[in-house]
């Protein structure tokens, strides 16, 4: 199609260069020519071409045109969708054409420039959040974490086969529960190591409650230190949260808002009765002042850690108490539950120098007093080594359940 500029007639012809369409406005004659042309094959027959009107004299050139767009006006009256779809196909291959040159001309060529560039706004993402699905709460515009759950999905299995294994079970909790008393013992001052102390039907309970809850607000997540690193476990708090990347405590999580879960009842009761039975260990060693060793203390903070088969965690102090609470050394209590676990513990950050021990499920480690910043680490986990009834009775998936608890 020709350009406005070619196709628009001299002033010295006298010829009227616009007529009005059926829209209102106001299309070029030699664009209307064509769209009829297309539309109505009689067009030829009707109109002379335009060869005709350039050979007859100046009179025939001013009769000729009149009529032209005379019958261009009856043409509009008469068929006007007609002109309208041929006026929009025209419109539509000259911005084409002119999309066309401003994709090839230079952005020098004024309005000929290219596109501005439309860059996407990704929202920033909380380094301490899971890795996997989210959803947004839209009363508070925080991110909804879908937390991990430390139990599979549990298979049925038929009543006989479930009385059967709780009965070996219970045979083999009680000689285990026999043989306590030689496998406790002390590690080093206010370090002490109690074999077997968590029975089975305390273990299932810890599993079942520790998956309610962390399947709840606040539950299980991957957390993250300040530097970005990822830990290599799943971490849930009761009582108070603990942030890894502040190292600070606070009744809510900063990126997502919800509340620590209050401690058991029954978790607590257990850290106690520990606390005493490894204070009277200690004083079977003829140490007369076993309370200022191993200080008693009432568990206000709990982290719990699922390690799973690849996890781990490095050498490191319990050191985020309260002042009053480290000064006076009160002790951090750790149950074990799940696969076993390899301990290291010493004097200096270096693994080459620091001691090692072995925490199988139902263990209980206390340190306190002098031990009580002690750089203690977790370098391995030891596969398919939890107790076969337990994992038959809760589910717990391939890893380490690990619960410390603290006073702050």
């Amino acid at each position: 199609m020709s350009s406005g500029r070619n196709s628009r007639p001299s002033r010295e012809s006298g010829f009227r260069s616009e007529t009005v369409g059926f829209d209102g406005t106001s299309p070029h004659i030699s664009t209307d020519v064509k769209g009829l042309a297309s539309s109505d094959p009689l067009n030829e027959e009707e109109w002379p071409p335009l060869s005709v009107n350039n050979a007859s004299d100046s009179k025939g050139k001013r009769r000729n045109k009149i009529d032209l767009g005379t019958q261009i006006e009856r043409r509009l009256e008469e068929k006007p969708r007609e002109i309208v779809s041929s006026q929009h196909e025209a419109s539509s291959l000259t911005n084409l054409r002119s999309k066309e040159q401003k994709t090839f001309l230079p952005t020098s060529f004024g309005d000929n420039r290219l596109p501005p560039i439309k860059r996407h706004k990704f929202r920033p993402v909380h380094p301490g959040y899971s890795v996997g699905a989210r959803k947004t709460d839209s009363a508070t515009d925080l991110p909804k974490l879908i937390p991990f759950d430390i139990c599979r999905y549990k298979v049925g299995r038929s009543s006989t086969m479930g009385a059967s294994l709780n009965a070996k079970n219970n045979e083999e909790q009680i000689e285990l529960e026999q043989s306590t008393e030689s496998t406790r013992q002390v590690l080093r001052p206010g370090m002490v190591l109690l074999r077997n102390y968590i029975t089975h039907i305390e273990q299932v309970q810890i599993v079942k409650r520790c998956r309610d809850l962390g399947l709840g607000p606040g539950g299980f997540y991957q957390p993250s230190y300040r530097d970005g690193a990822k830990l290599r476990l799943q971490m849930m708090c009761l009582g108070l949260d603990w942030d890894p990347e502040t190292r600070k405590y606070d009744k809510q999580r900063a990126f997502d808002g919800s509340e620590a879960p209050a401690i058991p009842h029954e978790f607590s009761t257990l850290v106690r009765r520990a606390i005493q039975d490894s204070r009277a260990l200690v004083g079977k060693t003829g140490v007369l002042n076993a309370e200022d060793i191993l200080p008693d203390m009432s568990p206000d903070i709990c982290i719990v850690n699922f390690y799973t088969t690849s996890g781990r965690l490095g050498l490191h102090q319990d050191r985020d108490e309260s002042k009053e609470s480290l000064h006076k050394g009160l002790p951090v209590v750790s149950f074990s539950i799940g696969d076993s676990a390899e301990f290291l513990y010493g004097e200096q950050r270096d693994a080459d120098k620091a001691g090692e021990v072995q925490l199988n499920s139902g263990d209980v480690l206390i340190f306190g007093g002098q031990s009580r910043h002690i750089f203690h680490g977790v370098p391995s986990i030891f596969p398919n080594s939890a107790p076969p009834a337990l994992l038959e009775e809760t589910n717990l998936r391939p890893g380490r359940l690990n619960l410390t608890f603290r006073q702050y």
